[in-house]
């Protein structure tokens, strides 16, 4: 399944781990800022004595 790449695996795969690193990376950073916004959101409206509906 996996194509001859020659002298290139190397690059290549380094590459490929890299992207997939990066895209994770990203992913995760957006996951944690949004709860850390979520959580600030409802600190917030708690103060100003809003409801969740």
């Amino acid at each position: 399944m996996m194509p001859d790449l020659g002298k290139y695996a190397f690059a290549v795969l380094a590459s490929y781990g890299a992207s997939l690193a990066l895209l994770a990376a990203v992913v995760g950073l957006t996951v944690w800022q949004g709860k850390r916004v979520k959580a600030r959101l409802r600190d917030v409206e708690a103060r100003q004595g809003r409801d969740d509906g």
